[in-house]
């Protein structure tokens, strides 16, 4: 039976972040020594499997407790997260064989088809998006720098980024307030990340405070960002700690978040 650190390595979450699912009866412990130290039985794991499926989705804590609460038959439900995997896997795997064939082609020397090269891929709509808010010299910036960098620098960039909201996730989970040490130095980190993209409007080496702003209701209005922060707590956590970092750093009032319709 694996202990709460061997857990939380495999898993790729904090201790702190299974204690907190432990505090919320969300993912209780299968053995607890009188030392405190807390051990996983396989019903445990399951559990934890299915919560951070859900996490994944989306769905915020409460709700996470609420499905599997609700849960009668743990093969469906396991099924249902399996089918979603699937589709995402193989939404990858046409994305591998386009590279493939595109390889393929380039050694032969043979003509390459478009539908064929992009086959998985769906970026174009979102370079578009960031065109269409902040104008076209924006995306065209962030385009260059992204395309100039080798695989193993995108990857890197990708690992610093997935880290990032990793950190305002777990102290979503663990209901930190947005002016709290924690929250301000994820504020810091996350508008250092922001300016470390070419292209993004700035003042001097910092984010403009327009941009800024709108981009944090941007996590709460649209779903897709609310999604990558683990739901609505955990977009607004982000948000308000933004908002919040903003107005102290530059010594005005916290501004109010837009209404949330």
């Amino acid at each position: 039976m694996p202990s709460i650190q061997q857990v939380a390595r495999a898993a790729g979450v904090s201790s702190r972040t299974l204690r907190h699912y432990d505090a919320l009866g969300l993912l209780v412990p299968s053995r607890t020594e009188a030392s405190g130290r807390r051990w996983y039985d396989d019903d445990a794991l399951v559990r934890l499997q299915q919560i951070l499926l859900l996490r994944e989705l989306g769905l915020p804590l409460a709700q996470v407790r609420a499905v599997l609460d609700a849960q009668v038959d743990e093969a469906a439900a396991l099924a249902g997260h399996l089918h979603r995997l699937r589709a995402e896997q193989d939404r990858l795997a046409r994305q591998a064989a386009a590279v493939e064939r595109t390889i393929a082609a380039r050694t032969r020397g043979a003509p390459m088809d478009a539908q064929d090269m992009f086959d998985g891929f769906d970026h174009t709509r979102y370079r578009q998006e960031v065109a269409d808010r902040w104008g076209q010299e924006t995306a065209d910036a962030s385009d260059t720098w992204w395309q100039a960098m080798t695989p193993a620098q995108q990857d890197g960039w990708k690992v610093h980024a997935a880290a990032l909201v990793t950190a305002w996730r777990e102290a979503a989970d663990t209901g930190v307030a947005p002016g709290s040490t924690t929250a301000q130095d994820l504020a810091a980190r996350h508008l250092a990340w922001l300016a470390s993209v070419p292209g993004t409007p700035r003042t001097g080496q910092r984010p403009t405070r327009e941009y800024v702003l709108a981009l944090a209701d941007m996590y709460v209005d649209d779903e897709r960002f609310m999604r990558t922060y683990g739901g609505p707590a955990g977009a607004r956590l982000v948000r308000d700690a933004v908002r919040f970092h903003v107005a102290a750093t530059e010594g005005v009032p916290t501004p109010e978040p837009a209404a949330e319709g």
